[in-house]
């Protein structure tokens, strides 16, 4: 820290989560009202631009540690007309929510973890819970924001601790560097169902 009366070094913004934070956040989606059925995009969820481009309107809510309920808004691109790319991150984030949510590893192949990157509509990702990194970007007057672009999947070795699963994930004295066995059978069975439709009872569409 410099000196009192020398302000040079000081943050540009405190209130910004440091960049590459790891915490469990849950996906509110503010409805925009537009439906397509032809694209599957039903219950009002998606919002139309003025550009044309389509997107789900983001509010993560940070659920526990130093920065509980704390909100990050994001914009989840399902479609842009300059070209594939912001739908491409759109699709990849959501990828990423779903293996972290529902605890299957990127790498799962397996029909399980298949049927779990499925939903059968927008309302599947309203509530999910997951661990986000926490990224810094930049908003339409050009100053920083916290944004999502990412999540932590099982693979991550600070997954479970960070998602409160780490006693069930461990077997014994986990070390440091243990790797989780957290998979989406795992998932099915436990105690505690994922939280990709907070309040539903009985298990979720995609385990059924």
């Amino acid at each position: 820290m410099g000196s009192w009366n020398d302000f040079n070094d000081a943050q540009s913004n405190t209130n910004l989560i440091p960049k590459g934070t790891l915490a469990k956040v849950r996906l509110t989606i503010r409805p925009g009202g537009f439906d397509d059925a032809s694209q599957g995009w039903t219950g009002g969820y998606a919002t139309r631009g003025s550009t044309g481009a389509v997107y789900l309107n983001g509010e993560f809510t940070v659920t526990e540690g130093q920065y509980a309920r704390r909100k990050i808004f994001t914009l989840i691109g399902l479609y842009s007309p300059k070209g594939p790319d912001w739908t491409n991150m759109g699709r990849s984030l959501v990828r990423g929510m779903l293996n972290s949510a529902r605890g299957i590893s990127d790498k799962d192949m397996s029909a399980e973890a298949q049927a779990a990157r499925r939903i059968s509509g927008f309302a599947d990702l309203d509530g999910i819970e997951f661990i986000a990194r926490i990224d810094i970007g930049t908003d339409a007057s050009g100053d920083d924001k916290n944004e999502i672009r990412s999540a932590v999947t099982p693979d991550h070795r600070d997954y479970a601790q960070v998602m409160g699963t780490a006693a069930l994930q461990f077997s014994g004295n986990a070390g440091p560097g243990a790797t989780p066995q957290h998979n989406a059978a795992a998932q099915t069975s436990s105690p505690n169902p994922p939280a990709a439709n907070p309040g539903a009872p009985g298990r979720p569409s995609w385990a059924q």
